[in-house]
């Protein structure tokens, strides 16, 4: 009786102290993964805020690398290609949407418009 009793002294203490634990949840390198968003979505607004009207298709995606949408069509005798790349958040599941991008639609390879990927629609009247 005296050897459980005073097992029990010992362990219930160590078993108390142990509920107060947190488990911190990060990235390698301290930040977390909603930090890296968004350290992605401004840099992406950074740049695209910078960049001119009738930039070549090259130059944005050196300077933006992978577009996280990519749509390519044939119109008329123009070819037009839309980038999406996400600047802002509006759901808070992690996954990236168009309406969370920003698009950048080319023509012919040249930068004609951008504006929120949510509100892309393909101008067929040409």
């Amino acid at each position: 009786m005296k050897k459980t009793l005073l097992t029990l002294l010992v362990i219930a203490p160590m078993a108390i102290s142990l509920t107060g634990c947190i488990v911190a949840v990060g990235g390698e390198d301290g930040h977390s993964f909603s930090t890296e968003f968004g350290d992605r979505e401004y840099k992406n607004r950074e740049i695209i805020a910078n960049m001119p009207l009738n930039s070549s298709y090259g130059d944005v995606s050196q300077k933006l690398g992978v577009a996280d949408f990519n749509e390519a069509y044939q119109q008329g005798d123009d070819s037009v290609q839309v980038l999406y790349y996400r600047t802002h958040r509006v759901h808070k599941d992690g996954l990236t949407t168009k309406d969370e991008c920003t698009y950048l639609n080319f023509v012919n390879g040249r930068l004609v418009e951008s504006g929120n990927g949510g509100e892309y629609t393909r101008n067929m009247n040409n």
